[in-house]
């Protein structure tokens, strides 16, 4: 039986110099879909954000988002935001020289500048944060972004209803495992996430934009227990 993981154990991998170095191969196996996600985040942004574009990455360590962003729109510059110090030195070695263009920032949404920003993401992050922590991060995004910026958030979201949660998280261990990861780390990652993670079902999510300020609100990803969406501030 694997050993039972807690969130705090999660969070501190990321500060875990050897985990951090496998980091990459983690979110390609438990998120489906996960390289066309960054491809479709920059098609979204580029709908409304200029060539020259200052864009917010909040969570953006392991630097595989901003690698795929900058590497597609060589006029943007970036601000990544992430609270552990080993997933931005991970991220400036994975952008290699893109990392020219990027400000690393270590800390939270209090910590990043205030902007304006042309366009803003967040992806794989939100659902780590409780509910308070998520709308005050969400209307922190907003206050920093420009009027009509887009705004690209993407996390684990799906029913959270009586019986619907247990059987979508038993398909999100079941995937990962179909994908190559080892059974014993998903089945201690189904228990840690079961246990103390604070998911909201997408209609909530949906409301945590709306009420932190962000208008034309669109689902544009859903892929097993992920959703994603595009907002205007």
């Amino acid at each position: 039986m694997a050993p039972e993981t807690s969130m705090d154990d999660v969070m501190a991998s990321f500060s875990n110099p050897e985990k951090v170095a496998r980091y990459a191969e983690g979110p390609p196996r438990f998120v489906p879909g996960f390289a066309d996600l960054h491809r479709m985040t920059g098609i979204l942004l580029a709908e409304h954000a200029p060539p020259d574009s200052r864009v917010l990455v909040l969570g953006a360590g392991g630097g595989l988002e901003l690698k795929a962003l900058a590497g597609k729109q060589p006029g943007w510059t970036f601000t990544g935001v992430d609270p552990a110090a080993e997933m931005l030195k991970l991220a400036e070695t994975t952008l290699g020289p893109l990392a020219s263009r990027v400000e690393f920032v270590e800390g939270y949404i209090e910590d990043a500048p205030e902007g304006p920003f042309d366009a803003a993401v967040c992806l794989l992050t939100l659902h780590f944060l409780d509910t308070g922590d998520r709308r005050r991060t969400v209307r922190g995004v907003h206050r920093r972004l420009k009027p009509g910026a887009p705004f690209v958030a993407a996390h684990s979201s799906f029913p959270q209803g009586a019986g619907r949660r247990s059987v979508w998280l038993r398909r999100y261990a079941d995937f990962a495992v179909a994908s190559g990861a080892d059974p014993d780390q998903v089945a201690s990652m189904h228990a840690a996430v079961d246990k103390h993670l604070n998911l909201l079902s997408p209609d909530e999510d949906e409301a945590v934009l709306r009420d932190g300020g962000f208008s034309d609100v669109e689902m544009v990803y859903s892929a097993f227990t992920w959703r994603g969406w595009i907002a205007r501030a």
